[in-house]
């Protein structure tokens, strides 16, 4: 039995190429939480809390009781020949909850850890040229944010929080792998679209002014940095990190230090290469 289970984007569970995802809300939400913890069992009070929040209802648990009967149905209805035996063995009850048997490798946002990781590891090793390769294909597998068409409860919200956060966090060091192999005139344009996207980040913004200035402009660069200092100034009475100060300094100075392509911004500390 192929499985594919796409949560990073459109939420999609196909098996042996064919969809089992209803279209009511509420089965649709269930299969969801199940498909994103795949291979585990979900407890009763974990998903009642996930469908309902704190309105659960008293008929909470029959109702799930409820969707998960119709869930099996719809499995056992999608795919020609499956019988109500095998569809009781895809989506499982257990002492305490529900579990869908699928295989994990199916599940894209596994995909997406699994890569991401081994970028890391690259970065840490020096292999900027693997790091960079790992990073992009992890980021690839994303399509849109997760379950894009679902809505989410509280244990879903922060499965979201955590993966989007940790995109952001990947993307941060695919560009400084690009950076530390001399790429900085490719990433002007993303770093431009970064910036305006995210405007209080001041990761892309520190980046967007070293590939500036590696590009032979250095006014732009303290443009990008007076902006900033001005955007969080004006949302939060606070001034630019140290960090920030100090690349701004820097730049100030045509500092030759930010211009070898193995620093990285993100790591810098003055008077020191950072990577």
């Amino acid at each position: 039995m192929q499985a594919e289970i796409n949560v990073l984007g459109t939420f999609e569970t196909n098996i042996d190429g064919v969809s089992i995802v209803p279209s009511a809300a509420k089965p649709r939400h269930l299969l969801a939480v199940l498909a994103l913890n795949a291979g585990r069992v979900m407890t009763a009070t974990t998903l009642i809390e996930e469908l309902w929040g704190a309105k659960a209802p008293r008929s909470a648990y029959k109702t799930l009781q409820t969707y998960v009967m119709q869930l099996r149905k719809f499995i056992a209805d999608t795919l020609p020949g499956v019988d109500r035996y095998r569809s009781r063995k895809i989506l499982e009850t257990r002492q305490t909850g529900y579990s869908l048997w699928l295989d994990r490798e199916a599940l894209d946002a596994d995909r997406y850890v699994w890569l991401a990781a081994a970028g890391r590891a690259a970065g840490a090793e020096g292999d900027y040229v693997t790091a960079e390769r790992m990073l992009r294909a992890a980021l690839a597998v994303w399509r849109g944010p997760l379950l894009v068409d679902v809505s989410l409860g509280p244990h879903l919200e922060i499965e979201a929080t955590r993966l989007s956060e940790s995109r952001l966090t990947d993307l941060t060091l695919r560009i400084d792998a690009d950076f530390c192999l001399g790429r900085h005139h490719q990433l002007l344009g993303d770093l431009a679209a970064l910036c305006a996207r995210h405007p209080y980040m001041e990761n892309f913004r520190a980046q967007y002014m070293l590939a500036l200035y590696r590009c032979g402009r250095p006014g732009q660069a303290l443009e990008v940095y007076h902006d900033m200092r001005a955007t969080i100034r004006d949302q939060f009475g606070v001034d630019p990190s140290p960090r920030l100060r100090m690349l701004h300094q820097a730049v100030l100075l045509g500092d030759p230090a930010i211009d070898d392509p193995r620093f990285v911004v993100n790591e810098w500390v003055p008077d020191a290469i950072a990577c």
